[in-house]
């Protein structure tokens, strides 16, 4: 549950910088926006594939 709270807490942390984006067009807030999003799929990629290796362990 931990990875699932870094997850959530990752999410949380970029709402600032989409409102910022969308609401203001503020570029560089919509710089920080992806790569938030990467860092985000990367962490994203690690949970499965140790979900991946606790189910296939069994």
């Amino acid at each position: 549950m931990k990875r699932f709270e870094q997850l959530k807490s990752m999410v949380e942390s970029l709402e600032a910088d989409f409102e910022k984006f969308y609401d203001k067009n503020n570029n560089a807030a919509g710089t920080r926006v992806r790569k938030g999003m990467q860092d985000m799929k990367n962490l994203a990629q690690e949970i499965r594939l140790e979900v991946q290796d606790i189910k296939n362990k069994g």
